[in-house]
């Protein structure tokens, strides 16, 4: 006999048929109905137990969280609140969970709490939803690259290099930790480290699919990175997943062309195929919406939202433009913004970013043209000398969810622009390389997936859209 789904039983198909399922037991009530959850949906089924003439001790082994095989007919129910059930036969208990010490009882949990027990969290609706559609997103980011002529790229984890150049990163050494070998300068001596040089774990692999592109045409990474930054926000994870494709002869125009039509196509295949799961967590969404006070509330439930992205083009918009609106715009002159904008050169904050997006234009909005100084090395400098050839695409209620740009091919251009921020060149003489040999334009973003899973669930902490969160003081599981 075939063990099914719980989502396939629910849908009716094998009516009168003996049918066989294992899962969680979610409650057990009247000692004659058992909800039962395999994880295959946010539905549970529910199996009726004739208690007079069933197996007694069997039964005293069923409680919440106790993973059970279940075998009957798929009946018709008699009660409401779902279309099916079955009539049980057989129950086979794998392993029981004693109800005076298991946490995920039938009750409503804090997210803090069930951080706490990130390794059973996944047991609750609101996170198993999460983590469906995560594994959708996954699943249509890979099919959308691959249907659009791109390879999948593996970036290497441990880097001598800084792509970021912010300097966070953690530190990958076999060195003694207590007694490392010195310089003659009394400084840690990495010759006699594993890779004979100072190496960290990666924080993009944009520099290394950049070589890759220029070789296979269209490539791109999804893979974990890292950042040893010591920040506890609700946005911020010291390890995280990043999607960076990278492009030859592509120009910026068409980087954000690729950009906005990715990111629809994802949202798109969600709001097909987790039709169940959203409609919950915007639910969930509403409830805790009505805790807030009204001014913290946001404008659009959920599922609006994600049709608000796939449903609207993408409003392109020069940094300088953004600026002017910004200085003149009512919470910038009545200082209602933390960050005032002043003057051209500002660093635009997630509060003038989103006012781009849900105040002025109300549509998702690509921002291009930065000023080179608040930008990266690799970004290609236009012909003022000020601005370099940068996007970002923001959203409701996130702000900036990618940021890419037309890289800078020209040799000269680059090693000044690295000189000018003591970048040494024997450190990136590869990357240099790409200019020598056979250069061209080329162009690239990143979406750091966690951020996309933020804002295609409406949860409001990163540290709740991935397993097992990494933040600082915390590597519990």
């Amino acid at each position: 006999m075939n063990t099914k789904s719980v989502k396939d039983l629910l849908k009716g198909e094998l009516l009168l048929q003996e049918v066989t399922v294992n899962g969680w037991v979610k409650t057990f009530r009247s000692n004659r109905f058992i909800a039962l959850n395999d994880g295959s949906t946010l539905s549970n089924i529910q199996c009726v137990v004739d208690f007079e003439n069933f197996d007694q001790d069997i039964l005293k082994q069923i409680n919440t969280g106790a993973a059970i095989k279940v075998t009957g007919t798929l009946a018709e129910s008699q009660g409401r609140g779902q279309s099916v059930e079955i009539q049980v036969k057989e129950i086979l208990v794998h392993g029981g969970a004693d109800p005076e010490v298991y946490p995920i009882q039938p009750k409503k949990h804090s997210l803090e709490f069930l951080r706490e027990k990130a390794h059973l969290r996944v047991r609750t609706n609101t996170f198993s939803a999460v983590m469906r559609v995560r594994s959708a997103l996954s699943f249509a980011i890979h099919q959308y690259f691959r249907e659009n002529g791109f390879y999948y790229f593996h970036a290497p984890i441990i880097t001598g290099s800084d792509a970021e150049g912010a300097g966070e990163m953690f530190r990958v050494t076999t060195l003694d930790d207590k007694n490392p070998k010195l310089t003659e300068e009394g400084t840690v001596d990495y010759k006699e480290d594993f890779f004979g040089k100072e190496t960290n774990l990666t924080v993009s692999g944009q520099l290394e699919a950049e070589a890759y592109a220029m070789a296979l045409g269209k490539v791109y990474t999804f893979g974990p990175t890292f950042r040893a930054e010591n920040s506890n926000t609700s946005r911020h994870l010291a390890e995280f997943w990043m999607i960076e494709p990278e492009m030859a002869f592509y120009d910026l125009d068409a980087n954000m062309d690729l950009a906005e039509d990715f990111i629809k196509s994802v949202l798109k295949y969600v709001l097909e195929h987790c039709a169940e799961d959203l409609e919950f967590l915007e639910k969930r969404l509403l409830d805790e919406e009505k805790t807030k006070p009204q001014a913290e509330r946001s404008e659009m439930a959920l599922l609006e939202k994600l049709k608000f992205v796939t449903e609207n083009g993408f409003k392109r918009v020069s940094y300088t433009e953004a600026i002017d609106i910004l200085r003149n715009s009512k919470p910038n002159k009545k200082k209602k913004f933390q960050y005032i904008i002043d003057e051209w050169g500002a660093d635009l904050q997630s509060e003038h970013e989103r006012y781009l997006v849900e105040k002025h234009f109300k549509c998702p909005v690509i921002l291009f043209d930065y000023p080179a100084k608040i930008k990266a090395f690799y970004m290609r400098l236009n012909e003022d000398g000020k601005t370099v050839r940068a996007m970002d695409i923001l959203f409701p209620g996130i702000g900036e969810i990618v940021g890419g740009s037309q890289r800078e091919e020209r040799l000269d251009v680059l090693k000044e622009k690295m000189a000018a921020l003591d970048i040494p060149e024997e450190e990136l003489w590869w990357y240099l390389d790409l200019r020598k040999f056979g250069t061209a334009t080329h162009s690239g973003f990143g979406l750091g997936f966690e951020r996309l899973v933020l804002f295609a669930t409406g949860m409001g902490n990163i540290r709740d859209v991935i397993p097992f969160p990494r933040t600082p003081q915390n590597a519990e599981f």
